[in-house]
């Protein structure tokens, strides 16, 4: 049952009080009279209204409300409005939103690249920020969010929902209780398909300025999820990786899909016009910025990998080897956690029609042979059934027990080591995440 159907069930025997109390925890001190909380946020692309505009208002619409959207494209911003159902104010302009609306809380979801920009001036006009990952693209960028925060004394929450879906608290929970003894090394290799995997190279992401390239986008997450299991900062790292499957390697290209003349025979063609949310929110709205949501996965200025390799050496001398390739013929990804008593690994393939009960799966090997198959089905959507759980936690926060909310630090070291297999890419040396910023790798984070 969805929170807000719960609460509305059990509006007729349960005070105001004891719901602010025992549902919420009151987490911002709200009691059943007093004003809700004023969220504003700025981008409103796809991400913004399904993962943070919608889900937000049907689950916390009773202590919260959105009191303003902006976003460059003024069509995309009155699109957003009205899939909402709200009747906030819309801008383009950011500082006048901000001014007008004086919000308590920012939800940043624009190009990453422009993450910095939104989170420094929300905390300078007084709002804790709640932002999409990753937190930003560059070394010098992130130092100015440290620095930000610090000076302003306001919160930045970064959104990693990979966190809270099932499979990996189940193996966050394992790796905490000594299942394999202290951990020694990891080997994880994460595979998008050729229909996830190249729509990266459709949008925006395709260009370093705007994603900081898939090492941070992408890999931003999967790289919170080693430092969470593993319980350690990342201290040095080493990078390999290339662009020869998209951009300038295709044989045939066009400006986008829906106008290109390859379109009957190119595998890769995408019809945004099947699609009405996306055609409404971007086809209708091209005018305004010129965004092609549907570009051509072969434009000839992509200048991001599409396969990485990457070597991590952690503060307690844990050692990784991590790999992602974005054009695999299936999505998903394996892990293997080797330690002093045995081993876990851990699997999961995305989009396999030719599973009649798709499900996660869990290995735990101890040393000298005794084996524990643990599996987990997998049929909630969002991210796993991370991103509704995730939600929760970010509006109604309580206990964390196996520390799923992540702050600025947490959001930083996941993108440096993005940055530093960039770097490290680029100039064929390894990298020490202690020369990027002032944050000091920890041996352990608890």
């Amino acid at each position: 049952m969805k929170r807000k159907t719960f609460l509305k069930n059990a509006g007729t025997v349960l005070s105001g009080t004891f719901i602010a109390s025992h549902l919420h925890a009151n987490p911002f001190g709200i009691s059943a009279n007093s004003k809700k909380i004023k969220v504003a946020m700025v981008g409103t692309g796809n991400r913004g209204i399904d993962m943070w505009g919608k889900p937000v208002i049907e689950e916390y619409g009773d202590i919260l409300e959105f009191v303003g959207l902006c976003d460059i494209n003024s069509g995309r911003v009155a699109y957003a409005k009205e899939a909402m159902k709200l009747s906030c104010p819309v801008f383009t302009d950011f500082d006048k939103m901000m001014t007008e609306t004086k919000p308590d809380k920012l939800i940043v979801t624009t190009v990453d690249g422009t993450h910095h920009q939104f989170i420094i001036k929300g905390m300078e006009y007084g709002a804790d920020i709640i932002t999409e990952k990753p937190m930003t693209t560059t070394e010098a960028k992130c130092q100015a969010i440290i620095d930000a925060e610090k000076k302003t004394g306001k919160k930045v929450t970064v959104t990693f929902n990979y966190r809270y879906s099932p499979h990996r608290q189940k193996i966050y929970e394992l790796l905490r209780a000594g299942a394999i003894g202290k951990i020694t090394s990891v080997d994880f290799h994460w595979y998008l398909d050729v229909y996830h995997g190249a729509d990266y190279f459709r949008r925006w992401h395709r260009l370093r300025e705007n994603s900081g390239s898939l090492l941070v986008h992408k890999s931003s997450h999967h790289f919170d999820l080693l430092n969470w299991w593993i319980d350690s900062d990342p201290k040095t790292v080493y990078g390999n990786g290339a662009l020869e499957f998209y951009g300038k390697n295709g044989t045939v290209r066009g400006e986008n899909c829906r106008e290109c003349e390859h379109k009957n025979d190119c595998k890769f063609f995408w019809d945004i016009n099947k699609k009405k949310e996306l055609h409404d929110l971007y086809v209708n709205n091209y005018q305004y910025d010129h965004y092609l949501r549907d570009g051509c996965v072969f434009r000839t200025d992509t200048d991001i990998f599409d396969k990485m390799a990457v070597q991590i050496k952690y503060a307690n001398n844990v050692q990784v080897s991590y790999s992602l390739t974005a054009y695999a013929p299936y999505e998903g990804y394996r892990i293997s956690f080797n330690g002093t008593k045995g081993k876990l690994d851990a699997w999961i393939k995305e989009r396999q029609p030719w599973e009649e009960e798709p499900f996660d799966v869990i290995e735990l090997t101890t040393a000298f042979g005794k084996k524990e198959t643990i599996k987990m089905p997998n049929k909630e959507g969002g991210h796993g059934g991370g991103d509704v759980r995730l939600r929760k936690q970010v509006f109604t926060p309580g206990e964390d027990k196996y520390r799923q909310g992540a702050g600025l630090r947490d959001g930083a070291m996941a993108v440096l080591i993005g940055i530093a297999a960039r770097n490290s890419i680029d100039t064929g040396k390894a990298v020490n995440i202690a020369d990027l910023t002032t944050l000091v790798p920890q041996e352990q984070k608890g």
